[in-house]
């Protein structure tokens, strides 16, 4: 089933956000495993799992329209050197990915492919809801200081 040529293109940069969030998250998880902080290790890996299936089911869909998945192209990484940072720049690339997301939504709409604005819109769903994680453990840090904090992620829930 061929698709408009303006749909394909844009589940190919929501795919680019997800490959780039899958690599960004796994390191960040095997670091803070490292670190000894098995809480962040835990989500931060969650994240990344998520982030995969995602791109699976964007490569589907993709190949369903006839398109060709780039999955060559990956944003730039931004690697935290230590927790705070990492959960800062976790957020900015979730941020990004909403961006993407709303865009390509839109023009599903638009276009009436109601299958790829639905998935779009589920992957909306979850990116959202990592942004409100994201946004808390922001607010726990600066509320409760860098040691307190990572020492409640020692231990995973």
């Amino acid at each position: 089933m061929k698709s408009s040529s303006p749909i394909n293109p844009l589940l190919n940069k929501v795919l680019r956000g997800q490959l780039t969030a899958i690599n960004q998250y796994f390191l960040h998880a095997r670091m803070c495993g490292h670190f000894g902080l098995e809480g962040l290790n835990e989500k931060e890996y969650h994240y990344s799992i998520q982030a995969m299936k995602q791109a699976d089911q964007l490569v589907e869909r993709i190949l369903f329209l006839e398109g060709l998945p780039n999955l060559q192209d990956l944003g730039k990484l931004y690697i935290g050197e230590d927790a705070p940072e990492m959960l800062a720049n976790d957020l900015r690339l979730s941020n990004e990915m909403l961006s993407d997301l709303r865009q390509a939504i839109a023009t599903c709409e638009l276009e009436q492919d109601y299958i790829s604005r639905q998935l779009l819109e589920n992957i909306l769903k979850a990116t959202e809801e990592q942004v409100d994680w994201l946004e808390s453990q922001q607010w726990l840090l600066q509320n409760t200081g860098a040691q307190n904090y990572l020492q409640s992620m020692m231990h995973d829930d």
